[in-house]
């Protein structure tokens, strides 16, 4: 079946009148979106306040836990995408979402149970970072099955801004958890999470076409390297994907040493902190919402060019800031960089999910991600090393700086000649790969 054929296929009953908030189907992700990201945005707290006050993990230890919810984009995130790719994405996302359950369920039982291990925490880290691979890759592919294409912007929009905001909420919902019972009660609630996803899941009524017979019998490798080859090969998402690998070292890097610089080097408290990271985080939110608003008024091109090469040099305020009035300069930088990031993000997901063909999605994104999520873990390898060496403050302007000109990269490519981006590839090969 082709992509044309699927999409007349699956359009058959996509967009009742009034707009997403009337689509049913769609407000079932969405919901289940939001639950599965308030979890996880809880668990980003609760994990690490688990290992340091039930374990007594070490600070190297608490790294790790970071490094292996990461590091399954390096090892699975490219045959993730040819996987997805030969099978319906519904299903893999429900069955990731109950995976995902079971492993954070595990974690109480076995603190109930008085079992509960640094090892276990880092074998629940690594698998539930796995099955997010194949979630996140499923979903985005999942989206431009279940909507039309004028809706698409909308719902990535909808579904970005949820995002930020539960990593605005999560943080506290954690804290309150933690303080009121328990860091260990506080993943429990990121079990009932996936499975509350999972049920929001199972009840859309769309179902996707069947996947094409021959993929089954596909050589693995050699749809990994369509994948790879689409994106290596073509001018807008080979820019795209380095741009989001270089932003990532730097973006990365300085939130990962961020609550270190705050408490250590501006000399505020662990209370300060979480005002001042939710105050941030709400950049995200502000972005989601004017990121269609931008593509309409500017083009799509040229705002992918104002959320990048415009935002990104605000991080140049962060490493200014001091204690008292000095702390608007953090909260400004942050603002701007997370109202550019997300922004961005939005319009670029549209993008791909437009310009791809449905047949190569799982692929292309798997192999965009490869790329730019895999370089979360060395950026903050990076700032963790010259933090040790140079100091923090130093570690910040190194890193904030190297942040402030990566939107440069877009002017490489052919970005910069263009209002909006195209609706398809311009070489014909390319576009049948």
């Amino acid at each position: 079946m082709t992509g044309a054929a699927v999409a007349r296929q699956a359009g058959g009953g996509r967009r009742p009148g009034g707009g997403l908030l009337r689509h049913r189907d769609f407000r079932l992700l969405w919901a289940a979106q939001a639950s599965s990201r308030l979890g996880s945005s809880v668990t980003g707290v609760a994990v690490p306040l688990v290992a340091v006050a039930t374990l007594k993990a070490t600070t190297f230890q608490t790294a790790l836990l970071y490094a292996a919810t990461w590091l399954p984009w390096l090892i699975v995130g490219l045959p993730a995408g040819a996987w997805v790719d030969r099978l319906r994405r519904g299903p893999v996302m429900i069955a990731c979402d109950t995976a995902s359950m079971l492993l954070f369920l595990s974690v109480p039982v076995a603190a109930w149970l008085d079992v509960l291990t640094i090892g276990h925490l880092l074998a629940v880290a690594f698998a539930a970072g796995t099955a997010a691979v194949f979630f996140q890759t499923a979903y985005q592919a999942y989206l431009p099955a279940l909507l039309d294409r004028r809706t698409l912007p909308e719902g990535n929009a909808k579904l970005q801004g949820t995002e930020a905001a539960m990593q605005v909420a999560g943080p506290g919902v954690a804290g309150l958890v933690a303080q009121l019972a328990s860091a260990v009660t506080a993943v429990l609630l990121d079990a009932v999470s996936f499975a509350v996803s999972a049920l929001c899941l199972r009840a859309i009524r769309f179902r996707e076409p069947p996947r094409e017979p021959r993929r089954a019998a596909a050589n693995l490798l050699r749809e990994i390297t369509d994948g790879i080859r689409f994106v290596a090969r073509d001018p807008y998402l080979r820019v795209l994907t380095v741009f989001g690998a270089v932003s990532n070292l730097g973006l990365i890097g300085y939130q990962s040493i961020l609550v270190v610089f705050l408490v250590r080097d501006v000399g505020v408290g662990a209370g300060v902190v979480g005002v001042l990271l939710a105050a941030i985080s709400c950049g995200g939110v502000l972005g989601a919402v004017i990121a269609t608003p931008i593509g309409r008024r500017f083009g799509t091109a040229r705002g992918v060019l104002l959320c990048g090469a415009g935002a990104l040099p605000f991080a140049l305020l962060i490493p200014l800031a001091g204690a008292g009035p000095r702390l608007a300069l953090l909260v400004a930088g942050g603002l701007v960089i997370g109202v550019g990031v997300v922004a961005g993000n939005v319009i670029k997901g549209t993008f791909r999910q437009r310009y791809t063909p449905p047949e190569l999605l799982g692929r292309v994104l798997a192999s965009m991600q490869f790329v730019n999520l895999g370089a979360i873990p060395v950026g903050a390898l990076v700032a963790g090393t010259l933090g040790t060496a140079l100091g923090v403050r130093p570690t910040m302007w190194i890193m904030c700086g190297g942040l402030a000109l990566t939107g440069l990269i877009l002017l490489v490519g052919p970005l910069k000649h263009r209002r909006d981006l195209p609706e398809r590839p311009a070489d014909p090969q390319l576009a049948s790969a």
